[in-house]
């Protein structure tokens, strides 16, 4: 009972001393101020920088902004004396020649889309094999060597539970993909019902050239059959010669096992790639440390976005990008305003704090998974990812609710570290005391916004990371992500959140301990 009650004491000490205000730190904070934002976010997203796109002028121009600032505030240049880490890309222009079934042509970014890079191919059929969900039990018995295969791009119902439809691969489907894969297919037809959505909005972008880490010991593309997302009208179309639409057989799949369906339809399947290298840059600037200058803080931002809207009749020509993620890298330009005065006024942090505003996401996390693989600080001395994407709207769920001004979402905090997640959790109820929503802060969301920002790339690697993300609004990745719609004050408080949990970890005794696993999707 004696232990019991002292632990009883120094646990309600430690938890009042958490809560105890240091005026020092609130001093720094308040430079992160929404008029200073608004600053910065007014040139960032404005129409000279012509939406970002990671190898256009404009991304150009954002790079050398963030660099520019770095300087001014008198952060050291760590990539050989300069701010910027190159990034060397490859471009790979898919040209879909032909895609016809039953003599009907179809169209790229409209009826069907494709990721990844593959050899080029001619292909030619007269039958296609629907595979229903892919599971063991319904393919085990076909022969699905040299066939185009039909399949349900959904994970199969489970009695009891919420479906989930999402077009995006979850874990479970990806091993499903390569166990098809492995069967030694021509090519995979993935069917989804959202794919016509998801190409109406974003037709434009999900049909442009894709860009590539460039690897000298790379092979030239997937050895591996090429995955087409389709739409289901599509799939009704390879079908049709059953007289069975997409729909019936999908329901079929669902209620039993069913053996693998064979449909005579004539498809021709031509498509190339066109290649050429792409400039690029991370943007670094860092703040050496004292007693602990050895270890790294990263607070990350990408500031890339999608771009030119491609479609000639739109009014707005520029996808803007404010909250996406012009909104995150302004939240770091503030973060690390403050803390370079604090070091000029002798109040500098005990670890080194590095912060890198990451090129590519859009295209595929490719800023930070290059410098992942080529840190410029070790990672192993890297003892956290504090990454901000998307702070500066209210997100879809919170419009109309009391808390739509005074929230965050925190994803990935207590996945690697629950000390982190701790840290986390202090600094909010002792100085900006938001609404932390862990929605999202789950692997297996199906929305699977822990693998869709810069900070996977580090928790990949076992670093422990926290991702701050307002939600999805109406204007993701639409020209009406404008500046004009930026909440500042909100934004600022976000960011201050952020400053306060990074100057904890930056001057604490010890890193977050890693108690937690990486994910499997990882390995």
């Amino acid at each position: 009972m004696k232990k019991i009650y002292l632990l009883a004491i120094s646990s309600a000490f430690a938890l009042n001393a958490c809560a105890q205000q240091n005026p020092t730190i609130i001093k720094y904070a308040k430079l992160i101020t929404a008029d200073d934002a608004k600053k910065h976010l007014s040139i960032i997203a404005s129409d000279a920088f012509e939406g970002r796109e990671t190898g256009k002028p404009g991304a150009e121009k954002a790079a050398n902004y963030i660099a520019a600032e770095f300087k001014r505030l008198g952060l050291q240049a760590p990539v050989n004396g300069s701010y910027f880490l190159d990034v060397p890309l490859t471009q790979n222009l898919l040209q879909v020649t032909d895609f016809t079934v039953n003599g009907k042509t179809f169209n790229y970014g409209k009826d069907f889309y494709l990721t990844g890079t593959y050899p080029d191919n001619n292909l030619t059929a007269n039958t296609i094999v629907f595979v229903g969900y892919g599971t063991e039990e319904e393919i085990s018995a076909a022969d699905l060597t040299g066939k185009i295969l039909l399949w349900i791009n959904e994970d199969k119902p489970e009695a009891g539970s919420t479906p989930n439809t999402s077009y995006r691969m979850t874990a479970a489907r990806t091993k499903i993909v390569k166990n098809l894969q492995s069967k030694k297919p021509l090519a995979i037809l993935a069917a989804n019902p959202g794919i016509a959505k998801a190409l109406s909005r974003f037709g434009n972008s999900i049909a442009s050239p894709r860009l590539t880490i460039k690897k000298d010991d790379a092979v030239p593309s997937n050895p591996n059959a090429p995955v087409f997302n389709i739409t289901t009208s599509l799939a009704d179309e390879l079908l049709k010669t059953t007289g069975i639409t997409y729909e019936q057989l999908k329901a079929q799949s669902a209620a039993k096992t069913t053996p693998a369906v064979t449909a005579n339809t004539d498809i021709v399947l031509n498509y190339h790639t066109e290649k050429k290298d792409v400039k690029a840059v991370d943007v670094l600037g860092y703040l050496p440390g004292t007693d602990l200058k050895d270890e790294v803080l990263v607070f990350s931002a990408h500031y890339d976005h999608i771009g030119l809207n491609p479609d000639p009749n739109a009014k707005d020509k520029v996808n803007n990008g404010a909250d996406d993620d012009g909104s995150g890298t302004t939240g770091i330009l503030e973060i690390a305003r403050a803390f370079s005065q604090a070091k000029k006024d002798g109040h500098g942090p005990r670890r080194s704090i590095l912060f890198l505003g990451n090129v590519g996401e859009e295209k595929g996390l490719l800023g930070s998974e290059y410098y992942s693989e080529h840190p410029v600080f070790p990672l192993a001395n890297t003892i956290t990812d504090l990454n901000i994407d998307m702070i500066g709207r209210v997100g879809e769920e919170y419009i109309g609710k009391p808390d739509s001004a005074n929230y965050v979402y925190a994803i990935g905090s207590s996945m690697l570290s629950k000390e982190l997640h701790e840290v986390g959790e202090n600094a909010n109820n002792t100085y900006t005391k938001l609404h932390l929503d862990y929605k999202y802060d789950d692997p297996n969301d199906p929305n699977r916004f822990y693998y869709r920002s810069d900070h996977y790339n580090f928790a990949k690697h076992g670093v422990p990371i926290i991702f701050y993300f307002n939600g999805v609004h109406a204007d993701y990745h639409q020209p009406g992500d404008e500046v004009s719609k930026i909440n500042f004050p909100l934004l600022a408080k976000r960011a201050q959140l952020v400053f306060y949990t990074g100057w904890e970890l930056a001057n604490r005794d010890k890193r977050p301990f890693v108690d937690g696993k990486i994910s499997e999707e990882a390995r």
